[in-house]
């Protein structure tokens, strides 16, 4: 079923187009970058995040053919995903010695949804810590993770695993930002739309890739 637009949602692509050229984009990066841009109202994204096209177009298939599992680390980035049942069992978790709730969630949820998954981390750096040593499989790990303490360690770490992920440099992200890169592939078929031609744009600016 076509997702119907809102016009609030028209304009804002139009005025965040207006400031900044995606026409370049493979198609997944640039829906991922502009809904995290539109979700955030943050034009720094554009050079912040890290994308690989490839990673995007196997989690896409697994979303819309395999019937992938999606895995939040909050409820707050669950409440952000419009198109999917998710799995969130930080409320059936327990922090211990070494181990924190978030961990633990992601433990139970691993036990429970086993490997081929997508995991969408938008809230505890923790948890994207516990998924990097799970080895769980996944077929996309959105770490997009907030906050001064471990968040830009912690995707630093994720870059280095080599899993297939969305992850940005800085400290910033968050749960509203981390549902905005699963939607986007939930929304998108993959050949997303050229901005209008008659929309003037800014000088080109691309995002970061995994080497």
């Amino acid at each position: 079923m076509r997702r119907t637009v809102h016009p609030i949602e028209q304009e804002s692509y139009r005025i965040l187009r207006s400031r900044i050229d995606t026409s370049a984009l493979p198609p997944l990066t640039r829906a991922v970058l502009e809904r995290v841009i539109h979700s955030s109202a943050d034009l720094g994204y554009a050079t912040d995040l890290v994308i690989d096209e490839s990673a995007l177009r196997a989690a896409h298939d697994a979303l819309h053919r395999g019937g992938a599992s999606v895995v939040t680390d909050v409820e707050m980035v669950a409440s952000g995903i419009t198109r999917r049942p998710t799995v969130c069992r930080l409320a059936d978790a327990t922090a211990a010695p070494g181990l924190t709730r978030s961990a633990h969630a992601v433990r139970l949820a691993f036990e429970q949804v086993g490997p081929g998954a997508v995991w969408v981390i938008g809230c505890a750096p923790t948890a994207l810590y516990e998924l990097i040593g799970l080895h769980a499989s996944p077929a996309l790990v959105i770490g997009l993770p907030v906050g001064f303490v471990g968040a830009a360690e912690s995707k630093a770490a994720l870059r280095e695993s080599g899993l297939p992920a969305v992850s940005n440099i800085s400290e910033k992200g968050g749960s509203a930002v981390a549902a905005a890169a699963l939607n986007a592939l939930l929304y998108t078929d993959g050949t997303h739309e050229a901005p209008p031609a008659s929309i003037p744009t800014a000088r080109p600016r691309t995002t970061r890739e995994n080497p």
